[in-house]
């Protein structure tokens, strides 16, 4: 018999739960199995891939490409979703194998086995040598699930899993399979301390407390944490502890409450595994305020004892460090946390308790760094001139970094500083950097690079996305994060992976402004204009006729040849900067939509001077009609405001 060796892309797939099926019900059983095998033999033949055997409820095949044969698993698996639906798993990889009488042999085929045996009803996981071939199509969304050291394989191994909309994709702390060690780390979410007090205005303390100890716990390299926009949405809501951990991707759950009566505490805290609701640690503090550093400290401690990890001298030291010992200017810092996280006029009220902190204690880094977020929010949603906003907080950011120098945030600031107020690209870029290096957990930092910097400033759009994605890893419960990254995919006309965070972002949070504007956006640029007017209008609805979304508003009306409306919201416009300020870069692109080019260059070099953050859009992102980008006068404006030259 003839014998040949080759390079090959293995394909193992097979019903999950088979055996089980077959002694619950065999008719069913075999009527899975037929669809099974014959959207195989169809799809592999499509993508010319080769079956070498079927066996029992599973199947081996080939194919001489990676492109092929991850197009074919994925294809499959969308034919398996339709009713009634075959739960397949897939594993992809590839080697050298060895082709003899009919069947091939090879580590790469063990390897392929080992990784499929990995996955889930509903997934494609690929070994790292696939995702090298397929990562850049744009067909392929894939994540890591980590490092894996497989049985009689000598290296560990980073296994990839397809995550295209509908596609499952595995939690890597619940994993089971071929392998002998997994190389996850340890995981947590701290859920919002419930407020036992009896005046509701404490709510502040006992959120605030989890927040603390989240931070404080981030510092942990090898500990992975959930974000607090993600933790803190299950605020109020009865949910079951396995829930939580299945949707924040998490094996344990600290929670707790508070109950503060003047300067008396009693905290009560516990450590939970969720998958079997074992309390791994708990405790009662019953302290003066003045202790509430050292309760604090000793929380996250006892959770890196209780989940038995070794900590790194600088990680202990980080734990136990406070920006503050002054109890009061503490406080004020809950209070003005608490607000500037409810967003809207609160940011306003976040500030005057950011003010009497630093009065309190004028060493107080996090309270510099969190008055000069509060600035730059203001600025970018065009509350307040912007000069004069992100000047504060470049004050406010340089003084924290000058307080304490392991603070992310206000590397964070200056970088969004640099970027629309001086047009220092270079120190924007190194601020940005350096924020993520300090705590590469913290997702504002990600999407602000990736939207406010890669994609407005340098159009890099990859990396954009990249820096996107890795925010949602972060929060993956966070409407604000899913919007930032529609914006991304939305900038790079990847509509509908847009429209899919935009949806996403507003399953979480149906009044989300920003996912309402990312979706009108996309429905704009896909020239869906009745449907982006119905996204602007809910926008509106939610934020009071924010001018963001009237400006969208208007634009549609344009397209759709409604232009006394178009007019009469112009208008509103108008009359509303006499009273309040307006950010005039999208006033500008709604002029140039009726028609008033010399109108819209007029909008264009007020917001030049005022430095608003949106004209810095203009370069890579199509808002405006082809018209206005074609006027000299565009060019020109795109020219002053220097932008950096890239590369192609």
């Amino acid at each position: 018999m003839s014998e040949r060796r080759r390079l090959a892309v293995i394909m193992f797939a097979d019903i999950v739960g088979y055996t089980a099926l077959m002694q619950h019900n065999e008719d069913e059983a075999l009527r899975l199995l037929e669809r099974f095998k014959e959207a195989l033999y169809i799809k592999t033949k499509e993508f010319q891939g080769e079956i070498i055997q079927f066996y029992g409820d599973g199947c081996l095949a080939v194919f001489t490409n990676s492109a092929d044969a991850v197009n074919c698993a994925k294809f499959l698996q969308e034919k398996f979703t339709e009713n009634p639906p075959v739960p397949v798993r897939i594993g992809i990889h590839m080697g050298d194998v060895l082709f003899k009488e009919g069947n091939i042999y090879g580590d790469c085929v063990n390897i392929t086995s080992r990784i499929e045996s990995m996955g889930v009803p509903g997934s494609v996981l690929l070994s790292d040598q696939i995702n090298d071939q397929v990562k850049n199509k744009s067909e392929f969304r894939l994540v890591s699930m980590g490092s894996f050291e497989f049985k009689n394989v000598d290296e560990p191994m980073e296994i990839f899993a397809l995550a295209n909309k509908n596609f499952q994709v595995p939690d890597p702390g619940h994993l089971t399979g071929k392998f002998k060690e997994r190389k996850v780390s340890k995981s947590i979410a701290v859920l919002p301390f419930v407020n036992m007090s009896n005046d509701p205005e404490q709510e502040y303390f006992s959120v605030g407390m989890a927040e603390e100890i989240l931070n404080s716990l981030t510092h942990i390299k090898e500990l992975k944490v959930a974000g607090r926009l993600s933790s803190f949405q299950f605020k109020g809501k009865n949910a079951g502890l396995q829930e939580v951990g299945e949707k924040l991707g998490v094996k344990t759950v600290l929670e707790g409450s508070v109950r503060k009566q003047g300067n008396r505490l009693r905290i009560t805290t516990q450590l939970i595994n969720v998958e079997d609701g074992y309390q791994l640690w708990s405790e009662r503090y019953d302290r003066e305020m003045i202790d509430i550093f050292s309760i604090q400290e000793e929380i996250a401690l006892s959770v890196t004892e209780a989940l038995k990890m070794t900590l790194l001298t600088n990680e202990r030291e980080l734990i136990a460090k406070t920006s503050t010992q002054n109890h009061e200017a503490y406080e004020l810092y809950l209070k003005g946390l608490f607000n500037l996280n409810k967003r809207g006029a609160s940011i306003f009220t976040s500030i005057q308790y950011f003010q009497k902190a630093i009065e309190l204690d004028p060493d107080f880094a996090l309270a510099y760094s969190m008055y000069a977020d509060a600035q730059l929010l203001i600025a970018i949603y065009g509350l307040k001139p912007p000069k004069q906003m992100m000047a504060k907080a470049k004050e406010l950011a340089e003084a924290a970094i000058k307080l304490d120098r392991t603070l992310c945030e206000p590397y964070h600031a200056l970088a969004f500083y640099y970027t629309c107020i001086e047009w220092n690209w270079e120190e924007a870029k190194k601020n940005f950097n350096k924020a993520i290096l300090l705590n590469p957990k913290y997702a504002e930092a990600h999407y602000r690079y990736g939207w406010n910097y890669l994609t407005w400033v340098e159009g890099d759009f990859k990396e954009a996305i990249k820096h996107g994605e890795m925010a949602v890893i972060q929060e993956p419960l966070s409407s604000l994060t899913y919007a930032n990254h529609s914006f991304i995919l939305f900038a790079a006309g990847d509509f509908k992976e847009a429209m899919i965070a935009s949806d996403m972002g507003l399953e979480l949070d149906p009044y989300s402004f920003l996912c309402l504007m990312s979706r009108a956006s996309v429905y704009t640029a896909m020239k869906q204009y009745e449907d982006a007017v119905i996204a602007c209008k809910a926008a509106m609805n939610v934020s009071n006729r924010h001018p963001f979304a009237v400006n969208g508003l208007i634009w549609n009306f344009c397209m759709l040849g409604q232009l006394e409306e178009a007019q009469s919201l112009m208008n509103e416009l108008k009359g509303r900067s006499a009273k309040e300020y307006m950010a005039t870069t999208l006033i500008g692109i709604s002029a140039a939509y009726l028609n008033n080019f010399d109108e819209a260059f007029a909008y264009f070099e007020q917001a030049f001077t005022d430095r608003d953050p949106i004209i810095l859009t203009l370069k890579h992102i199509n808002w405006s009609p082809a018209a206005l980008r074609e006027d000299p006068r565009y060019q020109d404006l795109l020219d002053r405001i220097g932008f950096p030259f890239k590369q192609v």
